[in-house]
């Protein structure tokens, strides 16, 4: 039987470039090779689109891109295609594509933009659709979702470009209406850059100009204090929750700019909680993926208080993919191994769109 062939896209001009880099290295090198032909397509920092036909080890370093095999290469819009325009001595050529396999992190990866390329050309990839993609990355809308759907956030306000003019009375009826501390971040923005505390008017004005060097809308929430939990969800028609986890503040810290170290060892699975706390979390997480319309996979974060209030932080649809990443430990919890994660996250999402298209 033919292999199905699959496409990994890596790389990509945001900021967690080195966690998309680190995350495909892996995947390329576990995806089961007896029943998948694995086509490797970079993307460089300044954009471009490389057909990369090199070794996996490669690509988590970097050095993939300085190849001398590497060429031009990238995914046709036009459905007829179904797969990669390759551009090579002067002459373009079309490779079938099967399925795609976006391991992109950040801005135009994990936003919806290249879900919205691969919905026009038709092929099948791993993960979750434009709209959810795009309402998972932009935190208010994240917020506003979960609001209609009653599921608890922390309080929040929106700040966009428009009142930048009025800046410090819109953060004056901020702080009087959420008190301080207070969390400002960038609506949009996969990493932590941007992000900043406030504890008082004059820190809240200059994290909200921060906040605004990275994106044109600024969320502020009341700061939560609060034990870190992690759920990772996986699946189409009929998501499922993982056991949950929880972040160690005192364990040994990774690097968060490092995206080669390793990202899960501060992970505890299962966290220390009641059998009812467990089932509560794993519940309003399948909740949260499905308000979102999320498919195939998502890690989400929640807070839980002291006073037993529990808070969805944030969603990732793109979460970091190396072995011993908070989603593939959760999930290898549940017994399911990384190579088979993979391939049923490969297999589902061809199985969804048979029933899409």
């Amino acid at each position: 039987m033919a292999k199905i062939k699959a496409a990994v896209i890596f790389g990509g001009v945001s900021r967690e470039r080195e966690l998309s880099l680190a995350s495909a290295a892996e995947v390329v090198e576990n995806i089961p090779k007896e029943k998948y032909e694995v086509v490797c397509i970079g993307i460089t920092r300044k954009g471009h689109w490389l057909y990369y036909p090199g070794d996996a080890a490669d690509i988590a370093t970097g050095e993939w891109e300085f190849n001398p095999d590497c060429t031009p290469a990238f995914i046709s819009p036009d459905p007829l295609h179904r797969g990669i325009v390759m551009l090579e001595n002067g002459e373009a050529s079309i490779r079938k594509i099967d399925i795609v396999f976006p391991v992109l992190s950040g801005k135009s990866g994990a936003d919806g933009t290249i879900q919205g390329l691969l919905d026009l050309s038709g092929i099948p990839y791993v993960g979750c659709g434009l709209l959810a993609a795009a309402s998972c990355m932009d935190k208010s809308h994240t917020h506003m979702v979960m609001d209609d759907f009653g599921i608890k956030t922390a309080e929040w306000r929106l700040i966009t470009q428009r009142e930048l003019n009025e800046i410090d009375k819109r953060c004056k009826e901020i702080s009087a209406e959420l008190g301080f501390p207070l969390i400002v971040k960038p609506a949009n923005s996969g990493s932590d850059i941007g992000i900043n505390v406030a504890d008082n008017f004059e820190s809240l004005v200059s994290a909200v100009k921060i906040a605004f060097l990275n994106d044109n809308k600024v969320v502020v929430e009341k700061f939560i204090k609060g034990r870190k939990l992690e759920a990772a969800v996986f699946g189409y028609n009929t998501p499922f929750s993982s056991y949950i986890g929880e972040i160690q503040e005192n364990a040994n810290k990774y690097d968060k700019n490092d995206f080669s170290a390793t990202s899960g060892d501060d992970l505890v699975v299962p966290a220390d909680l009641p059998n009812d706390t467990q089932n509560k979390i794993r519940e309003t997480a399948v909740h949260a993926f499905k308000a979102l319309n999320c498919k195939g996979m998502a890690r989400i974060d929640f807070f839980l208080t002291d006073d037993g209030q529990l808070l969805l932080n944030k969603i990732g649809v793109a979460p970091g993919l190396k072995k011993n990443s908070v989603y593939p430990k959760l999930m290898e919890h549940l017994g399911i191994g990384y190579s088979y994660l993979l391939d049923k996250l490969l297999e589902q999402a061809m199985e969804n769109a048979e029933r899409s298209y």
